[in-house]
């Protein structure tokens, strides 16, 4: 067995255990953890069940909460949607002792980490930033329970489907043009804006009038257009169908989001939330950024979210839950273009340690694999942490772990010690969150920040314009835009189009 020692602390010291194969350390406040000592505690997560989540041991959530005792046992018919490890009020995790984790780590982090199962689309939203948070939650306490801010990354775990940001008004007006259906949705002022839009400011303007036109567009009017849609789009997906060349990908994909959209919410006009928002499939590793006051909305897969210490959302559509439309519209940026795609950056040169860093100061994640035969050795970032095992039965300071098993990591603990055995087939995966120590490096960027952000290189989508052989009807600026991207190696996400 492998001793680490790195430092000698009173804190830390085991009581008549000098011989004790694991590290000693404090909960964070200078207590005793119990006679053996780990750099790692034993944390107790809260589960979160709601109507958009995966039922039974089919979720990944359901799963982890067995593994580390937040749940007994598991209801085959109940959608276990979320994992929360944090200090939340609204789902504080607990030590292995009882003790909550903001006692232990004597305040509140400034974060919250989750997993999350989604087995079909969660709501149209966006996350206020700190000064409209602190609004709604005066003004509406029981609707936004807090006022922080909530600016979140995501982390796939399996496949993941998400529609992010606004589409490009190129793209717009091609489905505008496309759907009738759709187009009766918007009203002739807006439809109008989409179509002259010249400059920023004016796009900016369009969008705005686009997105609140569709969701102030009377209930009786949408669904009909929704119905008559849907019996179109049913009809070219099947003896209908186009061949493969005559329709770009991008357009397929519109098409069947919308079918599986309107299945989950039948009458809801938000299935149609793909015709005016980038529609992203992320491949496992994959990550984006999502800023306050960007619309969003995750469709299905299962992934790692990590966010600002908030649960603040404002809904307006594909859900049954309180929708704040007025507000929703009021407080987007209305930029186009689709958040850059993050594959994470190897810490200090060491490839098995992957780094998630967003540009704000509350978190980032570490994503490390520990391969078989080989020990890996984690560094105290100086802050508080929290950490589950994803993937794969190793050892953690010479005890076993197994995925879901989470762990709170005191800011004065020694190095974590991985190790896997030689005869495991496959490698142990951990993610660990804590507050951003390389805020002045990060690997993801806002849409606003950089207009070649991220590891695929791209920030927004290719326009649809070249594909369709149309020529530029826009001003000298929007077709001098029109460009085509340099693109990246397709991931393996990617080619599951086919098998869609």
């Amino acid at each position: 067995r492998r001793f680490h020692i790195s430092f000698i602390n009173p804190n830390i010291m085991t009581e008549g255990r000098s011989n004790d194969t694991n590290n000693g350390t404090s909960n964070g406040n200078g207590k005793s953890a119990g006679p053996t000592r780990r750099s790692a505690i034993p944390l107790k997560p809260v589960v979160k069940d709601y109507a958009w989540g995966i039922r039974g041991m089919d979720s990944r959530v359901a799963r982890y909460a067995l593994e580390s005792g937040t749940l007994k046992e598991v209801d085959p018919d109940t959608p276990y949607a979320e994992l929360w490890i944090g200090t939340h009020h609204k789902g504080p995790a607990l030590l292995e002792s009882g003790e909550s984790l903001k006692d232990a780590v004597g305040a509140e982090l400034p974060f919250l980490f989750k997993v999350l199962s989604a087995g079909k689309a969660l709501s149209i939203q966006a996350h206020p930033d700190k000064d409209k948070a602190q609004k709604l939650h005066s003004e509406n306490p029981n609707a936004y329970g807090d006022a922080n801010h909530k600016p979140e990354m995501a982390i796939a775990l399996t496949p993941f489907e998400a529609m992010c940001g606004f589409r490009r008004l190129e793209e717009i007006a091609v489905l505008l043009k496309k759907h009738p259906e759709f187009a009766a949705c918007i009203s002739e002022e807006a439809k109008l804006a989409v179509f002259l839009s010249s400059n920023e400011e004016s796009q900016k303007e369009a969008l705005q009038k686009l997105f609140s036109s569709f969701m102030s567009c009377p209930r009786e009017i949408s669904e009909r257009n929704l119905q008559l849609l849907l019996v179109r789009l049913q009809a070219e997906q099947s003896q209908f169908h186009p061949h493969p060349h005559d329709e770009p990908a991008w357009e397929r994909k519109c098409g069947r989001a919308i079918l599986r959209l309107a299945q989950q919410f039948p009458g809801d006009a938000g299935a149609m939330a793909p015709l005016f928002l980038n529609y992203l499939l992320m491949a496992p590793g994959e990550s984006f950024f999502m800023a306050a006051n960007e619309p969003h909305a995750y469709v299905a897969g299962e992934i790692i979210e990590c966010m600002a210490c908030s649960d603040n959302v404002v809904r307006a559509g594909l859900t049954p839950k309180f929708k704040d439309v007025p507000n929703l519209v009021d407080m987007l940026t209305y930029t186009m273009g689709g958040p850059s795609i993050d594959a994470g950056a190897p810490s200090n040169g060491d490839s098995r340690i992957l780094r998630y860093t967003p540009p704000v100061s509350e978190f980032e994640v570490m994503m490390l694999t520990c391969n078989p035969g080989e020990e890996l050795v984690f560094e105290n970032p100086g802050v508080p942490a929290v950490l589950i095992i994803l993937e794969g039965s190793g050892k953690l300071d010479g005890e076993l772990v197994r995925p879901g098993r989470a762990h709170y990591y005191p800011a004065n603990a020694p190095p974590m010690v991985f190790s896997l055995s030689d005869t495991r087939r496959g490698p142990m995966k951990v993610a660990v969150a804590h507050k951003n120590c390389h805020i002045d490096r990060p690997t993801a960027f806002n849409k606003e920040g950089s207009s070649t952000a991220g590891s695929r290189g791209l920030s927004v989508p290719s326009s649809p314009l070249p594909y369709l052989g149309l020529a530029p009807t826009f001003s000298p600026q929007v077709a001098a835009s029109l460009q085509p991207p340099v693109l990246s190696q397709p991931k393996e996400a990617d080619k599951l189009e086919a098998a869609d």
